[in-house]
């Protein structure tokens, strides 16, 4: 059985992300602080709330350079939502707030006057690339839950695994090495979202 951790930094929707790899077979883990021994196969950060907040509680609970040395040595890991966004340079949602610097690129906020913000609701995914692993048994175009208001710019185009169209065609998943990460919310986004995350659990 493969083993989860799932980050608690006191602000994400842990619980059901835990719920639905629990469905899946897999055991899952919270670490409410960075911890001294590994002995668990992938890592998982979810995410909702502010980006400021979230990378001072991250930084208080010791797991800045926790998270810095599990993705430099491209172990699982699965970013969620503004876990995704945490691993960029910086974010316009706070600007003096730095990010873990994982990827290079910052995060946006959608500015088109037309547009509801946040996204709140379902929308279509289209993978980059067909060999994405995370995307295996899910058809181009599939249907998954979004909740945001900023979206990721990365710098270098290579390490963006998917796209969706809000407005503008926008980055909503990155694939780099095992680091993966979404935009979406796969444990929201029913059948759909189950494949992915068991897809995770099999990298």
């Amino acid at each position: 059985m493969k083993k989860i951790a799932i980050i608690d930094y006191g602000a994400g929707n842990l619980h059901s992300v835990r719920k639905a790899f629990a469905y899946l077979g897999a055991e899952a883990e919270i670490l409410e602080e960075a911890p001294s021994v590994v002995n668990f196969d992938s890592l998982v950060l979810p995410g909702v709330g502010n980006f400021g907040p979230g990378m001072e509680e991250l930084e208080k609970r010791g797991f800045h350079p926790f998270l810095r040395k599990w993705l430099n040595e491209d172990r699982p890991f699965l970013g969620i939502c503004l876990g995704m966004q945490f691993l960029f340079e910086r974010s316009e949602e706070c600007p003096g707030e730095k990010g873990l610097g994982f990827l290079e690129g910052e995060i946006r906020r959608f500015n088109d006057p037309s547009l509801r913000v946040p996204q709140i609701g379902w929308n279509a995914v289209r993978p980059k690339e067909k060999n994405n692993p995370l995307f295996r048994d899910i058809e181009e175009g599939s249907y998954f839950y979004f909740v945001h208001s900023y979206y990721c710019v990365p710098k270098n185009a290579s390490v963006i695994g998917s796209t969706t169209a809000y407005g503008l065609e926008y980055c909503s998943s990155l694939w780099r090495g095992n680091a993966f990460a979404v935009q979406f919310h796969p444990e929201k986004s029913q059948e759909k979202g189950l494949v992915m995350l068991r897809n995770f659990l099999n990298i």
